[in-house]
Order: structure tokens, then sequence, then C-alpha cells
């Protein structure tokens, strides 16, 4: 019968509050009776047990009015806290003080059984624990009998706020998917002591020993602590081998410190979330000033970077975004996001090439943006190195267009996405890329000299790999991993810099708005990654075994290191500390246009080793590697005769 009850109660979500109020009435009411048997005998009270009853039930009015202002009756018992067993005491406590003041108040012994003031004491003393303990063991025996069979033991690391907060998250879940085993800690002064209930165990080469002396099978990380496990992966490849899983928050989404901190809010680890980086913080209020309510045109809005300027653009309440881009699925994804996450902002998606010159003029002249910026370009390299023309067609045609444009209708600032790669290229993407830098750089400088009439400051901002991008190599090993391998790495020093998309996109808002005009914003990347490390990890945190990792070679005109500034460049500081203007070989503007006319001239041509030619005359620094355009580098051999 017990154990029927039991699991018929245990398996509700929670009694309803009458069930709880009427629990704790006949609580008291029994602890009245308990304690004047006791103090008058059995027999006595059991002659007067109507009397007393109708006493005891008067009086009881008076603690319900006390369990009404403090509410003892809404919560769940399973999952009491130190602050029920608080408002428990407290309305006993205001019963007891509203029946006092009555008994001397109004003399109600003239009508009510006379009991003395110690017994209502008493009983009132013995109500009170009597239902502390009925939570306790409440909360004891669903922690400890009722828990799922499946739910997971674990260890969580940090002992502050996050700590706590999901620790406290796990006790008070309904259906349990862990069990808190214990906690562990950096701090020296914290180890060896317990803390829930639970010991609090020393971040050293015996953490792994002692989970697993403790059956815990995941590390669940404070948000508190999640540059702490990014910058020691030493401690996560220690887990990682061990079999145990890590539970952090999203790469993305950080905790604020002040909102209540669920579990659930946690995800296994992938490897963006473990990549060591700093986290970045921009000037929201003068970005927002600049950008509220006014007209904005992004290009390529349905690429990754492109899309999350959008979302980061939105919360700025624009008047209106002109979103474009030729990929058509993409783009219907941005339109359903701003309708449902948007609707108030006026958003005008928009299918076309910005190769497009007529159609681009009249989106120009039809909306007037106040800003443009302007992410759509071919980014992959091996597939730029085999198409030359496209490359030089799109990046360089497509941003002189699109730049063109922005002088012509009054744009005040044009924001331009560059890539690492631009720097000592040796690639045609690069390099086309570098060629974009070089034309927005130089018509900017004829705005301020004159030559060129118009007001529009041209800003370009730099940086490298993004994660969460489409042309990542992260993507790629997940699939390859899915498949059972092997993982390709094109070789085995390749390195590259890394950087979660929503921030690079606060960099390019903050040096956007912030810039004066003729700036190459670069940022600061933080330290490179070993392409065959990332592998290796992803592998590890994937729990497959036997995956082979095979080195394929460099691809055409990739290099091992990429660079953030060209070695006859210097940086100057700016006003955030991840942002540096490089300081750069200044073109002129008449002369670069007439070299871009004739390299968009020679694109429509098949000749691809023409093309490339052409290319390095504007960029003189451009240098093939692993790539058939190697022989164009070679002055003693003349390729193309007619060029």
């Amino acid at each position: 019968m017990i154990s029927k009850l039991s699991n018929w109660y245990f398996s509700k979500k929670a009694l309803p509050f009458w069930g709880i109020l009427i629990l704790d009435c006949l609580i008291v009411l029994g602890a009245d009776f308990l304690v004047y048997a006791l103090n008058n005998g059995v027999l006595h009270t059991v002659q007067h047990f109507g009397l007393l009853f109708g006493t005891f039930c008067f009086y009881l009015l008076f603690y319900i009015i006390g369990f009404r202002l403090f509410h003892t009756y809404s919560g769940i018992i399973r999952y009491s806290s130190f602050v029920d067993l608080q408002r428990t005491g407290f309305a006993m406590l205001t019963g007891l003080v509203l029946i006092t003041a009555m008994k001397y108040g109004f003399h109600s012994d003239r009508w009510l059984v006379e009991i003395r003031m110690r017994d209502i004491g008493l009983a009132a003393l013995l109500a009170t624990a009597l239902m502390w303990g009925v939570r306790v063991l409440v909360k004891f025996m669903y922690d400890s009998a009722f828990h799922q069979k499946q739910a997971k033991r674990v260890f969580i690391y940090g002992v502050k706020a996050g700590g706590v907060g999901l620790a406290k998250s796990i006790r008070n879940q309904d259906a349990s998917a862990f069990i808190l085993a214990g906690f562990v800690s950096d701090e020296s002064d914290m180890t060896s002591r317990y803390l829930m209930g639970v010991r609090v165990f020393p971040n050293d080469e015996n953490l792994v020993k002692e989970m697993k002396q403790h059956q815990a099978e995941v590390l669940l990380v404070s948000p508190l602590k999640n540059d702490s496990i990014r910058n020691n992966p030493g401690m996560v490849d220690q887990l990682v081998a061990a079999g145990i899983k890590i539970h952090m928050t999203s790469a993305i989404q950080e905790w604020d410190g002040k909102s209540n901190l669920n579990h659930t809010q946690m995800k296994e680890v992938e490897i963006e979330d473990l990549l060591p980086r700093e986290k970045i913080e921009i000037n929201l209020d003068s970005v927002k000033e600049l950008l509220t309510d006014k007209v904005i045109l992004i290009t390529g809005a349905a690429g990754s970077i492109g899309s999350e300027i959008v979302r980061q653009v939105a919360h700025f309440n624009p008047r209106r975004l002109i979103l474009i881009d030729q990929a058509e699925t993409p783009l219907h994804d941005i339109r359903l996001m701003m309708a449902r996450q948007w609707p108030d902002i006026d958003a005008l998606t928009i299918v076309g090439d910005i190769c497009m010159k007529e159609l681009m003029e009249k989106i120009f002249a039809e909306n007037r943006p106040d800003y443009v910026f302007h992410a759509a370009a071919y980014k992959h390299v091996p597939m730029m190195e085999n198409n030359p023309g496209e490359s030089i067609h799109n990046n360089v045609d497509g941003t002189r267009i699109i730049a063109d444009l922005s002088v012509k209708y009054g744009v005040k600032k044009f924001v331009m996405v560059s890539t690492d790669k631009a720097v000592n290229p040796t690639n045609v993407m690069g390099c086309s890329k570098r060629i974009c830098e070089i034309y927005v750089q130089s018509l900017d400088k004829a705005i301020k000299d004159g030559k060129v009439k118009g007001i529009t400051q041209f800003v370009t901002t730099r940086f490298g790999n993004v994660l969460g991008s489409n042309g990542s190599v992260i993507p790629l090993f997940k699939e390859q991993i899915k498949h059972g391998g092997p993982v390709t790495v094109t070789h085995k020093d390749i390195v590259r810099y890394f950087m979660l998309i929503p921030e690079a996109c606060k960099l390019v808002l903050e040096a956007g708005t912030m810039g004066n005009g003729g700036e190459i914003f670069v940022f600061d990347m933080g330290n490179p990654v070993r392409i065959i490390d990332l592998a290796q990890r992803m592998i590890q945190l994937s729990g497959a075994k036997n995956i082979e990792i095979k080195i394929t070679g460099l691809r055409d005109g990739e290099k091992l290191y990429e660079e953030v500034l060209n070695e006859k460049e210097n940086t100057r500081p700016t006003f955030h500390p991840k942002i540096k203007i490089a300081m750069v070989r200044e073109y002129d503007y008449a002369e670069i246009s007439h070299q871009i006319d004739e390299l968009v001239r020679q694109s429509l041509t098949d000749d691809d080793m023409a093309i490339v030619k052409r290319m390095k005359t504007i960029v003189t620094e451009y240098k093939s590697q692993h790539s058939k355009y190697e022989i164009l580098d070679n002055p003693s051999i003349d390729t193309i005769s007619n060029v």
C-alpha cells in the first residue's frame, strides 16, 4: 500500500495546493491534540474531544492566515529548500502571535476550552518541526529513491554562483537527467570541503580517478569557468581520453551572471566551444546611435557573415533593411527569420547579383541607404583558383559597382568585409580581395582629396576564419567522422586563426561605424590553431574509434600560415583592443581604376593565365603557391606575350 502511494505521488508533477494545505492543517491539529493529551491525560482529552476539536479548529484559522500570507502551500514539497522551511516557520509564528492577541485581547477563554499558552506554544513548535520533517523526508526520498535509473552522475566544475546554480537546477529537475556527485574547484581553500552535501575535489591529475570512483560520467562546466577549460587543453584531453563527457553553455550563449541558470542550457561540447578565445565586448551605445532609424543595405545577406550582420543590425531598430543575395533558399530563410523575430522592421529581401549594375542602381535610387555592409564574395580558395574570371567578375567588379553606387547616392559609410588571405596573397581569391581593398581605399582618398565628388567613407575589415562558416574545415571534419573517416588534412603543419561569427560581426559593426574612412581594420584573432590538432580533438570528442587522419597535400593556392598584416605594413591602436589599423601603401584612384577596367575586360576571356598575370601586375606581392600560376612568378619565362 505504502509503495503504491509513494509511486503515485512521485509520478505526479505536484500535489494540488489544497492537498498541501490540508496536510499542514492535519499536522497542526495532530500536534495540538498530542500536546494537550500529554499534559492533561489521554482520558480527559477523549472525554472532551468535541469541545477541544472546535477550539483547535478555531485556532487553526489563525495558522491558515499565516499559511496564506507566506504561501506555504504553493511550492512543490519534493523540491523544498531552506526558503520554504523559513516560510513555514514564519507562517506558524504569525498564527501563534494572532492566537495570543486574541486570547488576551478578547478573553476568548470564556467561550472556548481553556488551553494554556504553554501548550499552544509547544503545539505550534511541534507542528512546525513536523512540517519541516515532512518536507525534508519527502525531498530525501525523492532524491534518493525515485531518481530515474538512466540518470547520469555528474561533477560540476566551479563552486561559485554558476556552479551552485547548476547544482540547484539538477536537484530541482522533475525528470532526473543528472545526479550531483561532486564539485571541482581550482581554489585550494575550497577542496576537501562539502557543498550541497557533496565533496569539492581539486582540479589536478587525480580528477579523472575521483570521477571514476564516484561513477561520474559527465562534467558540467559552470559558465564562469568556460574560459578556464578552454585554456586548459590538458584537462580536456584527460577527460576525453577517459570517456567523460563535457557539457557547457553554447559558444554563442554566455550566461549573464544574473538570470536563473538551468542545466538544460548546457550541451555536450563541440570543438567550437573549446577553442581558446577572449570574450569580446563592443561599444553598443555608439553603434546603436549610428544605426538606429537608418536605412541599411547588406550584400551577401544570406551568407555566414552577412546573415549574422543582419541579426545584429536588427537589434538596433533600423528604419529599413535591404538584404541582397543571389542564393534564393538561404535568403528566404532570412526573410522568414525577419518576419518572425523582427516583424516591425521594414526588411526588403532581394534575390540578385551585385554585378547587375542596372538592378543595383535601381535598388540604391529607390532606397537611398545610409550605410552599406558589403559581405558578398566568392571565398573558396580552390574554386576561385580554377575560376579566376568569376573571382574578378564577382569579387572585384561587384565590389566596384556597389562602392561607386554608394558614392553616387550619398551613402554615409561603406563597410567591406575582407579576409586575412588578402595579405601577401598566394591564391586568386586572396588577390581578388586585396584588389577590392585597394579600390575602396583609393576611392576614399580621392573623395578626401576632392578628386571625386562624394561624402562616403570607406572602411575595410580584415579577419581570418570564422567558426560555423559553411566553408570552414569543421563541418567537413564532422561529416567525415560521421561516415567513419578518414579525416583529411592538407598538411601536418598548417595553422589557421579562428573566431566566432557573432564576435567577428560585432567587431565589423564597431569598426565600420567608428572608422573615419580609408582604414583597414585588422582583428586580433588570438592564437593560431593547428588544423591537425583540431582534427584529433574532434575525433576524441566524438567518441569514435579507429578514425584515420589522412594528409592529402596542400590544395591549389593554399599556404601553411595565414597572415594578418603584410610584412611591409605596421599597425596602430584604435578604440578597441582587439582592433588595429593597418598602415598600408596608398594607390592613385585614377590609375587603379584604369587597371581594374583592364582586368575586368580580361576576365571576360577564357585565358586564366592572362587574367592571373594581370592580377599580379596590380598586386605585386601576389606570389602563387601550389598552383599552376607559379610559372608566372618566374620573370625569366614569358608565358604570355600578348597581355
